[in-house]
C-alpha cells in the first residue's frame, strides 16, 4: 500500500485511493438560498461562508454553536468517527436552521473533497489536528483548528509552512487572544507599563500531571458507522480497540495522543505569555525542572513559569515586570499592582468562543492573518513541547529556536517527532 503524505497529494488523489467519494456531494449549490437557512437575519448568499465540522465531540459541539449563530457562516455537513457524536452535531446543526440539509459523514476526506465547502473547523483529539488541518489546506479549504495544534513539534512546523506555502487562512482556537481581558493583561505587558517583563506565568492544566503509556485491554470492535476505530487512531501507533481510549480522561494525557497538562492548558496560557513577551516568533532558549514547575528562559532574560496555583479560574496566567504585575483568567477577575494600571476597565469577563470565531470568518474574508495564525501557535506549543521533553527525560534542555533543534542531546532531539502508522507519514 503507498503511503499518504499530509501535503502530498491532491484531494482527488486521496479520494481516488480511499475509494470514498460522497455521493452527490459535488451536486450541492455553491450559492445557498437564504431562504434554506430558517433564519431571516442571514447574509446574502454571496457573503456567506460555508463551514463543515470534523470532530463532533462536545468542545465541537460548542464551537461550531458559535458558528451557527453567525449570519455570514452556513454549516453544511458534520464528520466524526463515533456516530453518536455525528448524529448529535447534525441534530444541533438542523434544528438551528430548521431544516434536514446538514450532511453526516463518518470519512473526512468525503467531507473535505466537497468543493462547496470554504472552511472546516477541526475539532477532533489532539493526535489528528496537524494531519487534518494539512489536508483541508490540499483540499483547498481554510481552516479554524482546536488547540493543541499538534502532538510534536515536527507537525506544527509543518503546519504552518503548509498554510504559508498555499495560502491558506488557519487560526488555532486560543480565544483568549480575542477575549477583552486577557488583551488587556496582554497589552498592559507589552507597552512598557509593567516595567521591563521578568517572569510571565502559565497555569498548567490540574489532573494531568502523569503521562500514561501503553495500551488498555482488547474489546470487541464495534462496527465501522458505531465507531470507526481505525481512522480515529489515524497517525498513531496500533492498538487493540477498548472504548475507554477514546474518551478525554484517558487520551489527552497519554504520550501517543496528547501531552498532558502542558499542552492542555499551556496551549492557552503559554501562548498568552509569549504574546505578552512579544515572543510570537521565538520561544525560550534553556529550560529546566523545578519540582512540578517548568522554567524556560527567553533570550531577552524572561522567564516562562509553567506552573499550578494561581488564581482567577481556568487557565490564568500573571505577567510579572520590575515596575509591576497584572494577573487574570477565565473567572473574568483581573488585579494588578498597582491597582492604577487598571483604571475604569469598560469590558465583561468571560471566555466564550463567539468572539474568536468572528474574527476567523473576518480573516477568511479579508485574507488577513489571524492573531492565532499557524506561525505563533507553532511557537507557542513548541514551548510547551520543549517543557514537555523536560518532563519525560528529566533533565534541563537547551532549544534553538532558529533551527528548532535541542542543543547536544539527540534523545531529546527524537522526540521532536513521532513515528507515523502505515499509510499516513508527515
Amino acid at each position: 500500500m503507498k503511503r499518504r503524505a499530509w501535503s502530498g497529494l491532491s484531494r482527488r488523489e486521496f479520494m481516488k485511493r480511499t475509494g470514498a467519494m460522497a455521493a452527490g456531494a459535488l451536486a450541492m449549490p455553491y450559492i445557498i438560498p437564504g431562504r434554506a437557512l430558517g433564519n431571516e437575519e442571514a447574509a446574502a448568499a454571496s457573503e456567506r461562508l460555508t463551514i463543515g465540522l470534523i470532530g463532533a465531540g462536545g468542545r465541537g459541539r460548542d464551537v461550531i454553536s458559535a458558528f451557527i449563530s453567525q449570519p455570514d457562516a452556513q454549516v453544511v455537513a458534520v464528520c466524526d468517527v463515533v456516530g453518536e457524536r455525528r448524529e448529535n452535531a447534525r441534530q444541533l446543526v438542523n434544528q438551528r436552521y430548521g431544516n434536514e440539509d446538514c450532511k453526516p459523514y463518518i470519512d473526512m476526506l468525503e467531507l473535505l473533497d466537497r468543493k462547496d465547502i470554504d472552511a472546516v473547523l477541526i475539532a477532533t483529539g489532539d493526535n489528528w489536528h496537524s494531519g487534518v488541518s494539512i489536508l483541508a489546506a490540499r483540499a483547498g479549504k481554510d481552516i479554524y483548528c482546536e488547540k493543541p495544534m499538534s502532538v510534536t513539534i515536527a507537525e506544527s512546523r509543518a503546519v504552518s509552512d503548509t498554510m504559508r506555502r498555499l495560502g491558506r487562512i488557519f487560526q488555532c482556537g486560543t480565544q483568549r487572544r480575542s477575549i477583552s481581558h486577557f488583551r488587556f493583561a496582554v497589552d498592559l505587558a507589552r507597552s512598557g507599563k509593567l516595567g521591563n517583563i521578568t517572569e510571565l506565568h502559565a497555569e498548567q492544566s490540574p489532573g494531568m500531571l502523569k503521562f500514561k503509556y501503553g495500551n488498555l485491554p482488547e474489546e470487541p470492535e464495534p462496527a465501522r458507522d458505531v465507531m470507526d476505530w481505525n481512522r480515529w487512531l489515524g497517525p498513531a501507533q496500533w492498538r487493540p480497540y477498548n472504548h475507554e481510549t477514546y474518551t478525554r480522561g484517558y487520551w489527552s494525557d497519554h504520550v501517543d495522543f496528547s501531552g498532558a497538562s502542558i499542552t492542555e492548558w499551556g496551549s492557552h496560557t503559554a501562548d498568552l505569555c509569549q504574546w505578552a513577551n512579544n515572543a510570537d516568533h521565538t520561544s525560550p532558549i534553556e529550560y529546566w525542572q523545578e519540582g512540578d514547575t517548568y522554567v524556560g528562559k527567553y533570550e531577552n532574560g524572561a522567564k516562562l513559569i509553567i506552573r499550578s496555583g494561581l488564581r482567577f479560574g481556568t487557565c490564568p496566567v500573571k505577567f510579572v515586570g520590575d515596575e509591576g504585575w497584572v494577573e487574570v483568567g477565565d473567572s473574568g477577575e483581573i488585579d494588578a499592582h498597582p491597582r492604577s494600571l487598571l483604571g475604569n476597565l469598560g469590558f465583561k469577563g468571560g471566555y466564550p468562543a463567539d468572539n474568536h470565531v468572528r474574527a476567523f470568518l473576518d480573516c477568511v474574508k479579508t485574507r488577513t492573518e489571524p492573531v492565532s495564525n499557524a506561525e505563533t501557535a507553532h511557537r507557542s506549543i513548541s514551548a510547551c513541547h520543549v517543557a514537555n521533553m523536560c518532563k519525560r527525560l528529566g533533565r534541563p534542555i537547551k532549544w534553538d529556536p532558529i533551527t528548532e533543534t535541542v542543543i547536544g542531546d539527540e534523545e531529546a532531539n527524537r522526540l521532536r517527532s513521532r513515528a507515523y502508522r502505515e499509510p499516513w507519514y508527515l
